[in-house]
């Protein structure tokens, strides 16, 4: 496999990846499907399911081990942070202001990531999901809006297994490792959305599109008939961001 010259190039990814990714081969054997649905050049938008704390670095060595380079959507009050601000201005992180999610925003982030030909990971459901069978839950326009945005591949992603490692909200399961299977779907068409990107209804119905997606590659790997009904948050007393209470 040829890898994309943002890995094959020297960069801030390396040292990390020379510790990050023999570490969590102690974690998780990791099963990689679909590798042929994921770009090798250009710019690209990730949607994967999130289901564990730990399952951001499975997607990230997912990701490398197919030759790109892992970025995600970043809160940007974190690049303030010192050392840490400086990293993820180093590996290319892109920052998103969490208090708006105005299509201005996603314009500037989405142009800026076509511009470097760069992928970037966006959570589909924007947090770990509420359901209580792990299910993907109600999703987030955030993915829909860059790809969108700038007319990037939309690529919807599904992952099982992490939990095994890290259960949500949970503690770490050590010496355990686990088979995790990632699973990388086709791009998504999205012309039907292209001609009112930034309407409500339109985004709304390409997440949902989105997210029916992510929700049935995962049942194929689950072996499990998804919900007839996604779980919402709102319906259950639930708030839809920071830590699930029991």
């Amino acid at each position: 496999m040829v890898s994309n010259p943002e890995k094959s190039r020297p960069s801030a990814f390396w040292p990390l990846a020379a510790i990050i990714v023999p570490l969590t081969g102690l974690f998780a054997r990791i099963e990689i499907r679909g590798a042929e649905n994921l770009p090798r050049e250009g710019a690209y938008v990730l949607a994967p399911n999130h289901n564990s704390e730990f399952d951001p670095v499975i997607v990230a060595v997912a990701v490398w081990r197919l030759g790109r380079a892992p970025r995600f959507m970043a809160k940007e009050s974190l690049f303030k942070v010192p050392v840490l601000g400086a990293a993820l201005r180093a590996t290319g992180m892109v920052p998103v202001p969490r208090a708006s999610t105005s299509a201005n925003q996603s314009m500037k982030a989405a142009e800026q990531i076509a511009r470097d030909g760069r992928g970037v990971i966006v959570y589909a459901e924007g947090t770990l999901t509420r359901d209580p069978e792990l299910w993907p839950m109600r999703g987030k326009t955030g993915a829909v809006r860059l790809a969108l945005a700038a007319d990037l591949p939309l690529i919807p992603m599904a992952q099982w297994g992490v939990q095994q490692i890290l259960p949500r909200y949970g503690k770490l399961r050590f010496p355990r490792r686990s088979h995790v299977i990632v699973e990388f779907g086709p791009a998504m068409d999205m012309s039907a959305y292209a001609a009112t990107p930034t309407q409500p209804a339109t985004l709304t119905k390409a997440t949902d599109a989105m997210m029916n997606e992510v929700t049935a590659m995962l049942s194929g790997i689950r072996g499990l008939p998804a919900p007839a009904e996604r779980w919402n948050p709102s319906q259950h007393g639930q708030n839809e961001t920071g830590r699930l209470e029991p």
